[in-house]
This record gives C-alpha cells, structure tokens and sequence, in this order.
C-alpha cells in the first residue's frame, strides 16, 4: 500500500496488524487506508494506527523512482 509524495512516496505493509487483513482491499482517503476486516485506519507515510482495534503501527518503507525503477527500503 503506498502514497505519493512529492518526487518520492512512502508505503506500509499490506497486512493488517490487528488480524492480517489486506489493506489493499481497505478504503482509501488521501493519506489513510481502513482495513477492510474491523476498520482500523493507518497513516500510509508514518505507518500510525489512527484507531482501534489494531494497537501496533504498521511496517513503513520509504518509496522513490530513480532511473524509471522504483526503490523501497524500510522506514527508520
């Protein structure tokens, strides 16, 4: 799951701290994504749990295009 920012992005794992489900599938408005399964929104840049029930951040990872490939490493 990611989002643009600027000339770079960011992005979280798919998978749903709070049971595993596929934030893919999740509704999206702007800078969050809803876990389709209980309705926990993420931040998609900080990988922040915005509300319960999940309690743990997701995974962050920093996106960039360089040479018209697209690099991801993990967030710090």
């Amino acid at each position: 799951m990611s989002h643009a920012v600027g000339g770079g992005g960011c992005a979280i794992d798919n998978t749903c701290t709070h049971r595993g489900g596929p934030l893919i599938e999740g509704e999206r408005g702007g800078n969050v994504i809803t876990c389709p399964w209980h309705g926990s929104p993420f931040d998609l840049c900080s990988g922040e749990v915005l509300r319960v029930p999940a309690r743990e951040p997701e995974q962050r990872f920093e996106v960039r295009v360089r040479e018209g490939k697209i690099e991801v490493r993990r967030g710090c």
